[in-house]
């Protein structure tokens, strides 16, 4: 690993789990044993911080968790076991049926404060076609405290289960985008949905995944 540093060889490191469930910022005790942000790109490999030249976070356009821990936007109702059905949404490793809800950014925001990504790849965005209304997480009220919306992703488990999402509702496209790979082609709800995450974290969306197919990736 050092020569090839040395060397400037080009090279591509994929992390394995989401950010909450790194075993530092993630919702602990319900984590792994490792770091699964950028930090383990440092710990594990030994890569010199000076040679990232991009961080690219790979990010659903729904949210979803496998196994216990806290999930505020999950939609234990018609619309999760919708996303959880048409997403065909099940672990990889334990095949076990993951829990799905709308997309978090509270959660996201919280990723990009963490992992200081460059871009963004946004997955599964095809997922939402048949959603006439799409549902997005921008904040937590606790109920505790007047209602007041946290400032930030919260430390303290307790307060992350009292808390309440406040949702904002976008117009979903209803047409199928399977397969889309100019953004121009995208309806125009699709592409609002896809600029309204970007004005919310400040991160571009440079990928767009639109079907199972390798080749269903618009870049931008």
């Amino acid at each position: 690993m050092d020569n090839a540093q040395k060397e400037n060889r080009s090279m591509l490191v994929e992390g394995a789990n989401a950010l909450m469930l790194d075993i530092n910022h993630g919702t602990y005790p319900f984590v792994t044993s490792s770091d699964t942000g950028i930090g383990g790109v440092f710990t594990g490999l030994a890569l010199s911080p000076f040679k990232i030249k991009e961080i690219i976070g790979v990010v659903k356009s729904y949210t979803t968790r496998v196994g216990g821990g806290p999930f505020p936007s999950e939609q234990l109702n018609e619309d999760g076991n919708k996303l959880q059905s048409v997403g065909r949404e099940y672990g990889v490793t334990t095949g076990r049926r993951r829990r799905c809800g709308w997309l978090d950014l509270v959660v996201l925001k919280y990723s990009c404060a963490i992992n200081h990504y460059t871009s963004l790849n946004l997955t599964k965005l095809d997922i939402l076609d048949s959603f006439p209304v799409i549902k997005v997480a921008v904040a937590y009220k606790d109920p505790f405290n007047n209602n007041e919306e946290l400032q930030s992703f919260p430390a303290d488990l307790a307060v992350l289960d009292r808390c309440e999402v406040v949702y904002e509702e976008l117009k979903g496209w209803e047409s199928d985008i399977t397969g889309k790979k100019a953004y121009g082609d995208l309806p125009k709800e699709a592409r609002a949905y896809v600029e309204f995450i970007e004005e919310q974290v400040r991160v571009p969306v440079k990928y767009i995944g639109t079907g199972v197919q390798r080749e269903a990736m618009i870049v931008r």
